[in-house]
C-alpha cells in the first residue's frame, strides 16, 4: 500500500481537479439548480429525463419524496401514492427552501453529473485515509493531513447541500471555492512530502518575487471572488440568458482586479527572466506564465465579448491550477541548496 501511495495522491489531486471543472462548467452553463434537493435530484437518486416525470397528472404514481412541478410551484410527496382525479393538497407539501421551480433537462443532468464527480472523488478519498495510515510510525504528517483533506471534503459535501438549499448564495459558493483550493494545498503537501526531493539554487531576488507573486495570486483571488458574487447577482436579476448583463455599471472591485492584473504579470515574468537567466531549474515557472496568459485572455474575453461559451469555464480552472502550481513552487522554493 507504502508503493500505491503516490498514486492515490496524484488520483486525489485529479479527482479534486475534475470538480473543479464540473463545478465550472455547472457555473457557466447556468445549472446550479437543475437539482432543486440535495442529495437526490427531485427526489430521485437518478434524475428525471422530462418534465412529464414531475408534472401532477391523474393516476400517476409518486414515491414519497418525490418534487414535483404544480402551478409554478414545488410539492413534496408526503407518502407513495396514487394520485386521484384532483389534486389533493393532503398528500403534498409545498417545498419551501427556495423559490426555483424550472425543469430543464440540461441543466439537471450538467448538475447531477457534476454531483456524481463528487462522490467518486469521495471514495478515492476513503482510499487515501486508509493508505495514509500505514505512514502512521514514520511520518504522522502524512495521515494527519489526508485526514485532514477528507475531514475537508465531508464539509464540502455539506456546503454543497447549503449551496442548493440557499438558491447558490454567492458568498456560500466562494467558501465552497476557498475550501476547495485549500484541500488542492493539502494534497499537493503529501505528494512533496513522499516525492519531491530535488534541491534548487537559492537565488533572493527569485524568492522574494515569488512571495509577492504568491501574496498578488491571494489577492487578485479574494477580488476575483468579489467580482464574482456581483455578476452572480446580475444574473438572478436579468436572469442567465439575457448575456447584456455582463459587468453593467461594476464597482472599484472589478477595476482593481482587473489593473491589478498588470503587477501580477510584471512579476511573474520577472520570476521567469531569473529563472532562465541564472539557471535556477524550476520547470513550474513556464507553466505559471502561461496561466497567467490563459487567465489574462480569458478575462479580457468575458469583459468585452459579453461570456464566449468556455470562458468561464477555462478562467476558473486555470485559477485553481495557477493556486496549486504557485504553492508547489513555493514548497520547491523552501528546498535549496545555498540559502
Amino acid at each position: 500500500m507504502k508503493k500505491r501511495f503516490p498514486k492515490i495522491v496524484q488520483l486525489a489531486i485529479i479527482s479534486l481537479y475534475l470538480i473543479f471543472l464540473a463545478g465550472a462548467i455547472v457555473r457557466m452553463t447556468g445549472s446550479g439548480m437543475g437539482c432543486p434537493d440535495w442529495p437526490k435530484c427531485f427526489g430521485y437518486y437518478i434524475p428525471p429525463t422530462s418534465e412529464s416525470q414531475i408534472t401532477w397528472k391523474p393516476n400517476a404514481v409518486f414515491k414519497k419524496g418525490f418534487i414535483i412541478i404544480k402551478d409554478e410551484a414545488l410539492f413534496v410527496a408526503e407518502k407513495d401514492l396514487i394520485t386521484s382525479a384532483t389534486f389533493n393538497a393532503d398528500h403534498w407539501a409545498e417545498y419551501t427552501k427556495h423559490d426555483y421551480n424550472l425543469f430543464n433537462t440540461f441543466h439537471t443532468w450538467t448538475e447531477y453529473i457534476n454531483r456524481l464527480v463528487s462522490v467518486l472523488a469521495g471514495f478515492v478519498f476513503l482510499f487515501l485515509i486508509y493508505a495514509s495510515t500505514k505512514f502512521w510510525r514514520e511520518n504522522k504528517t502524512i495521515t494527519l493531513l489526508s485526514f485532514g483533506a477528507f475531514l475537508l471534503m465531508l464539509f464540502e459535501a455539506w456546503l454543497g447541500k447549503t449551496v442548493v438549499d440557499t438558491n447558490l448564495t454567492p458568498t456560500i459558493i466562494t467558501i465552497h471555492m476557498v475550501i476547495g483550493l485549500i484541500i488542492i494545498a493539502i494534497l499537493l503537501r503529501i505528494k512533496f512530502i513522499i516525492s519531491d526531493k530535488k534541491t534548487f539554487t537559492y537565488n533572493s531576488l527569485f524568492n522574494k518575487l515569488l512571495i509577492a507573486s504568491v501574496i498578488f495570486s491571494l489577492i487578485q483571488i479574494a477580488m476575483g471572488t468579489q467580482v464574482r458574487q456581483f455578476i452572480d447577482e446580475q444574473v438572478k436579476q436579468f436572469g442567465f440568458e439575457n448575456k447584456n448583463y455582463s459587468l453593467m455599471n461594476p464597482s472599484f472591485k472589478f477595476y482593481f482586479h482587473r489593473s491589478f492584473t498588470i503587477a501580477i504579470v510584471l512579476v511573474n515574468l520577472g520570476m521567469f527572466y531569473i529563472n532562465q537567466a541564472k539557471n535556477l531549474g524550476y520547470k513550474l515557472v513556464n507553466w505559471i506564465v502561461f496561466l497567467i496568459f490563459l487567465e489574462t485572455i480569458t478575462g479580457i474575453l468575458m469583459y468585452y465579448a459579453e461570456f464566449p461559451m468556455g470562458t468561464q469555464a477555462v478562467h476558473l480552472l486555470s485559477g485553481a491550477f495557477l493556486f496549486g502550481l504557485q504553492f508547489y513552487l513555493w514548497m520547491q522554493s523552501r528546498r535549496t541548496v545555498g540559502s
